[in-house]
């Protein structure tokens, strides 16, 4: 394997290693119990959310993408997850306000959980991983530049999230 996949791989194990499984299992139980999930991305990150929901409708959930035609509207019962590894944009925000105002429940994923999408959550999932809003600096990734560290993390943690979800709701593969 090359030195530069071996370097990727490390800096995600690092992440991984300080994820905080309880409240990934506190995410799936959320999920769990939505009567419907809607979920939004900016972004990449965007497309990482994407695929989360189409493993949750593949687990049999009542899943929608904001943006998409026909995402439904939302209200008390059901479930909002945003993913903002940043901490805050103008789209975010706005929404966030929309989903809070209808009474959603909201689950917002983020690497900032100081930002200002973190006070309109009912839970947070913190993914400690760089985003390019800390990008810079002794600290900044090696490898994986930018949001690409948390993205990357993202994938990872949503598969695991549907193997939790799986046992949790009785799935089979």
């Amino acid at each position: 394997m090359s030195n530069l996949y071996q370097l990727a791989l490390d800096e995600l194990r690092s992440v991984a290693d300080h994820m905080d499984d309880a409240a990934v299992d506190r995410a799936c139980e959320m999920i769990g119990r939505a009567r419907k999930v809607v979920v939004f991305g900016c972004g990449r990150e965007g497309l990482q959310i994407r695929g989360l929901a189409m493993r949750l409708f593949h687990l049999g959930r009542d899943v929608a993408v904001v943006g998409d035609m026909t995402a439904p509207a939302i209200g008390p019962g059901d479930l909002f997850v945003m993913t903002v590894g940043p901490g805050e944009n103008s789209t975010a925000l706005a929404l966030l306000q929309v989903a809070k105002n209808a009474g959603a429940t909201i689950l917002v994923l983020t690497a900032q959980p100081t930002g200002r999408a973190a006070a309109f959550a009912d839970s947070t999932l913190v993914i400690p991983a760089q985003t390019m809003a800390d990008d810079q600096g002794p600290t900044a990734s090696a490898v994986l530049p930018m949001g690409s560290l948390y993205e990357g993390m993202l994938l990872i943690v949503f598969e695991v999230m549907i193997a939790k979800l799986r046992a949790l709701l009785g799935v089979s593969p």
